[in-house]
């Protein structure tokens, strides 16, 4: 089975990329479900049909699914939020205010997951696809395991034994609820669904991730961002699609300056996201709405050979390894990048205002965004290992600290304030 998930900053075509994948791999024979995690759905619009909270079947081999968070929230957290509910309204909390208060910040993420771990694992589908929320939300559902993990290893034990020696007291001195075992028994079935998904998510020969962008600076620096942030989580990311490129046989003069824009444009996406594989798909003439355009983007994506296992075929590993690690030797930390077939003689390292390493090796140039905990360090060096160049980090007199929490940033609010700079 395939998991392809597909993430951006808003507005860059993910639906309509993750819509005409989807065709494709129908088209091929594969039985696929393509979902929706945003919010805002759209993937209705795309299919030019209705597509609700249930799997509809949207041609052969074909379905979709509009995930309503409301609904998989009160299947998979009900109980939890249930005990929550009258805990608050036990605290003199108006029963209305209760009950929104209950939906703990994630749970919209938590929802999604959970849909996506129960349709890979009923064996009916060959392809998942995921059209993901835009990008900071998209780290939120991707970084959501590692904390639930956290929780259950940490805090739950310790919780569930205090309430089962505290619990004859206390009601003994006061009619406050407290959560009984169905209550513990529920949390650790969602952790135990989020693991398996994690699991999932970061088995490259499962699944891959794939970044939808414009050439437009301000959505490939966003891209790039989200890049190393998936790389930093253990998660492949497989190839990079640069939607609405103007075709070369635009010639209205209206159009040299965006034009002339793009070129520079995809030229930087090609310095920011070597060695993935880069497709480029045109500007259509027209808007992409129903299957008949869905699968003229797929053709202008994959081609219009569609050979399954090969050629035109979405499922397929455009890129295997790992571009980018970062991993602590003694007292430094390593950026390690796959820099294969370049000249080594000289290597030139230094920052941009982006928070961005800039890597020039003769004429060539590579802008890597930089991690929260890395960015804080100053550069003790760089030297290559094999095909791959190591950048190092020094720490032992760094002002402040950099821990391993700090490379993998997990507080949602920060990952936010990231991406909202855009």
């Amino acid at each position: 089975m395939r998991v392809l998930l597909y993430t951006g900053k808003g507005g860059v075509g993910k639906t309509s990329i993750s819509a005409a994948s989807a065709v494709r791999c129908a088209e091929l024979g594969y039985r696929t479900a393509v979902l929706s995690t945003d919010p805002a759905h759209s993937l209705g619009d795309s299919f030019d049909r209705r597509i609700g909270s249930n799997l509809v079947e949207l041609a052969p081999n074909l379905w979709g699914q509009e995930i309503d968070l409301l609904s998989q929230m009160d299947q998979y957290w009900g109980t939890v939020q249930s005990y929550l509910n009258a805990l608050f309204m036990w605290q003199g909390m108006d029963s209305l205010v209760a009950e929104e208060t209950a939906v703990l910040p994630g749970m919209e993420e938590l929802s999604s997951l959970m849909q996506i771990t129960a349709l890979a694992e009923s064996g009916r589908f060959d392809v998942i696809i995921i059209d993901a929320a835009p990008t900071g939300s998209t780290l939120q559902l991707l970084s959501f395991p590692d904390i639930a993990r956290w929780y259950i290893e940490k805090i739950f034990p310790f919780h569930r034994k205090t309430v089962q020696l505290a619990r004859p007291m206390v009601k003994r001195m006061t009619d406050m609820p407290l959560p009984g075992d169905e209550i513990f028994d529920s949390i650790q079935e969602l952790v135990s669904f989020l693991e398996r998904m994690s699991r999932l998510l970061s088995d490259g020969t499962q699944s891959s991730m794939r970044v939808v962008l414009n050439p437009e600076k301000m959505v490939v620096k966003e891209a790039q961002r989200a890049y190393t942030y998936l790389n930093l989580y253990g998660y492949s990311v497989d190839a990079v699609i640069c939607n609405r490129v103007f075709p070369r046989s635009l010639s209205d003069n209206y159009f040299d300056i965006w034009k002339n824009a793009q070129a520079q444009n995809l030229e930087l996406v090609h310095e920011c996201f070597q060695p993935l594989p880069i497709f480029e798909v045109p500007l259509f003439e027209q808007e992409v709405m129903g299957i008949p355009m869905l699968t003229a983007m797929a053709n202008a994506i994959f081609g219009a050979e569609k050979v399954r296992g090969g050629a035109g075929d979405p499922t397929q590993h455009f890129y295997t390894g790992k571009p980018q690690e970062v991993f602590k030797q003694g007292s430094q930390y390593v950026l390690s990048l796959s820099l294969p077939l370049v000249e080594r003689n000289e290597v030139q390292l230094h920052r941009s205002v982006y928070d961005e390493l800039v890597i020039r090796i003769g004429n060539w140039k590579r802008n890597v965004a930089l991690p929260t905990g890395l960015a804080k360090l100053e550069i003790a060096g760089a030297k290559y290992v094999d095909d791959r160049l190591n950048v190092f980090f020094d720490t032992k007199d760094a002002t402040v600290t950099v821990s391993e929490e700090e490379l993998k940033p997990r507080r949602w609010e920060n990952l936010k304030a990231r991406f909202r700079r855009n």
